[in-house]
């Protein structure tokens, strides 16, 4: 990443953590920027994050070992990864009119991971979130493997939870990541 990429991406993030200190308090920039300044791996996943419509901030940090978690926190589902279906076994499942790709796969190539519906729901508590769109999550093993995949969304003030075949996609759908550093 380029020097003034870095900085504009370390400004994004300063001000979405300034602006919601609700979602981290607690914690304080200089000590997660530190930790930012020598993980360049992160940072990418973060642009990557960034870029794709996510809106990364913090939304919490371990005790023990002081790592900071980011978490998507854009209103809706991010519209740079939206009409995906789940995993790549999903994908070439499809004999026509394929997805861009797969949720599973474009999370690893961005370095992040999908959250799990606990994950969800805990990040639905610091605030309102796809009220009109819905995001894949991890989907446990015994579910996929019967060709299901799950993904939750926010209606009438409620964080819902639905299955559907793993190789659907649809405009409204993406998926929620976090990141661990």
């Amino acid at each position: 990443m380029k020097a003034q990429e870095r900085e504009e991406l370390l400004q994004a993030l300063k001000a979405r953590f300034e602006k919601n200190m609700h979602r981290h308090k607690g914690i304080a920039w200089a000590d997660v920027q530190a930790r930012l300044e020598g993980n360049p791996d992160a940072l990418r996943s973060l642009r990557e994050m960034e870029v794709t419509g996510g809106e990364p901030d913090v939304i919490g940090q371990d005790p023990e070992p002081g790592h900071f978690t980011f978490c998507d926190c854009s209103p809706e589902s991010p519209t740079g990864r939206r009409s995906v279906c789940y995993d790549r076994e999903a994908l070439d499942s499809r004999k026509e009119h394929k997805p861009k790709g797969s949720a599973v796969e474009m999370a690893a190539a961005m370095g992040i991971e999908l959250l799990t519906e606990e994950q969800y729901r805990e990040l639905q508590r610091l605030g309102e979130f796809d009220t009109k769109t819905s995001s894949w999550v991890k989907t446990p093993p015994d579910i996929r493997s019967l060709g299901g995949a799950l993904f939750c969304d926010r209606r009438y003030g409620k964080v819902f939870v639905y299955h559907n075949g793993a190789q659907s996609y649809y405009a409204a759908r993406g998926f929620r990541a976090s990141l661990r550093v």
